[in-house]
């Protein structure tokens, strides 16, 4: 937090090439929550840095008082959720076929035996799917909490809800994807 006031202060004072250290340390982050909000990972670059240089140009604005990255998160957010308005997106799995951009999920060897990888596969694919037809309130709190691993604290500032709002969005959700994924998984 400290070492971010100090970046943040000398691009104020007009050290402009210091802000790549902020897009450096939050950019997968970023990128990660926007691709997983709109399930493309082409359009979730162009938005990362649409939210990186609205961050940039609103540096002036921020307090210190809170941390950076729920400040970038918010502005993540408010980025994405516009981008979702215009479109109107189908949610479609991460693990779905990827040839639109030419992606295709890579997977490292883990050990285990082949007919071990494709169930752990199968139930990834369960709970991606299962996750994208949550509605958008309890889809975002899941993927901040459980793949961004932010706290509760953090999402209640990001979202602007009180943090037994998020508790219970999160709870909520969990009980959807259980119902949603009882007998497959």
């Amino acid at each position: 937090m400290c070492d971010e006031l100090k970046v943040i202060e000398r691009v104020l004072n007009g050290d402009t090439d210091a802000f790549g250290i902020l897009v450096k340390r939050y950019e997968k982050q970023i990128v990660n929550y926007v691709f997983r909000m709109i399930g493309n990972y082409q359009d979730a670059l162009e938005l990362s840095q649409e939210v990186f240089l609205k961050a940039y140009l609103a540096l002036k604005s921020y307090k210190s008082e809170y941390s950076f990255s729920t400040w970038l998160y918010k502005i993540a957010r408010n980025r994405t959720i516009d981008f979702i308005r215009k479109k109107k997106l189908n949610t479609v799995s991460i693990e779905g076929k990827g040839d639109e951009d030419g992606l295709k999920p890579q997977y490292e060897d883990s050990g285990l035996r082949p007919d071990e990888v494709y169930e752990k596969k199968r139930r990834a694919v369960l709970v991606e799917k299962a996750v994208a037809k949550l509605p958008e309130e309890y889809r975002e709190v899941i993927i901040m909490y459980h793949v961004d691993g932010l706290k509760y604290e953090e999402i209640s500032d990001i979202l602007g809800l009180p943090i037994g709002t998020v508790k219970n969005r999160i709870f909520r959700a969990r009980k959807m994807l259980k119902d949603m994924l009882e007998g497959e998984v």
